[in-house]
């Protein structure tokens, strides 16, 4: 069992989670509520990643991050290193990759909040942060926590825009997705099969946690 690549995906997993969701409730809440000309054709860019083959993802991603583009020279004159072949670089990937997965549930959730809720707090004197925490939030925390466990167990599972853009570096950028890669092409199905089992048991653990307090959640705000 490769348990550095284990924690390495556990890792951008987390880190991927905890960077997107603020910005996936920003932009999935101004998606549902706010009237906007061309919004057909927004949505269709954010879900470009659930179409666009992980491979062509990952080289429009690898070009955007090396040397010769202004994105990878920023980087460098900033931060001194390369965003290629790097865990800054993948979880930047990570991120992008995962921005369906994460907006998309949390637009539904604040869709489904009526409008005379927002206008009932707007008259009883709420600004639009106290009305958001204290009323919204709580309401679309289904959607919230969807999207939260989809950009996770997506994360553990992506290969092809991590392999594109990190390589396979050794506690740097070989996730577990990748290692079981390796591992088959070894002809180590013993070790491939150990770690997909375990990748399959957070998984299940993870999507299990989620109807849990999904659950919870529910009879708590009926």
């Amino acid at each position: 069992m490769d348990w550095q690549a284990l924690w390495l995906s556990l890792r951008l997993g987390g880190m991927t989670v905890v960077i997107l969701m603020p910005i996936a409730i920003l932009v999935g809440r101004w998606l549902a509520v706010t009237p906007i000309r061309g919004k057909g054709a927004l949505e269709a860019v954010l879900a470009l990643p659930l179409v666009l083959p992980p491979t062509v993802f990952g080289f429009y991603l690898l070009v955007a991050f090396g040397q010769t583009n202004w994105v990878g020279q920023t980087w460098r004159v900033i931060f001194g290193s390369s965003l290629v072949f790097s865990f800054e670089g993948i979880l930047i990937a990570s991120i992008i990759v995962n921005i369906p997965f994460a907006v998309q549930p949390v637009q539904r959730a604040f869709e489904a909040i009526g409008p005379e809720l927002r206008e009932a707090a707007q008259s009883c004197g709420l600004s639009f942060w106290r009305g958001l925490w204290r009323i919204e939030l709580p309401l679309a925390w289904p959607g919230i926590l969807t999207g939260m466990v989809l950009t996770f167990a997506h994360t553990l599972g992506e290969f092809g825009v991590v392999l594109m853009v990190g390589g396979s570096i050794p506690g740097e950028t070989k996730t577990v997705a990748i290692a079981i890669y390796d591992r088959v092409q070894a002809f180590d199905d013993q070790g491939a099969a150990i770690m997909s089992a375990v990748l399959l048991v957070i998984s299940l653990a993870t999507i299990a946690l989620t109807f849990i307090l999904t659950r919870r959640l529910g009879r708590r705000y009926d």
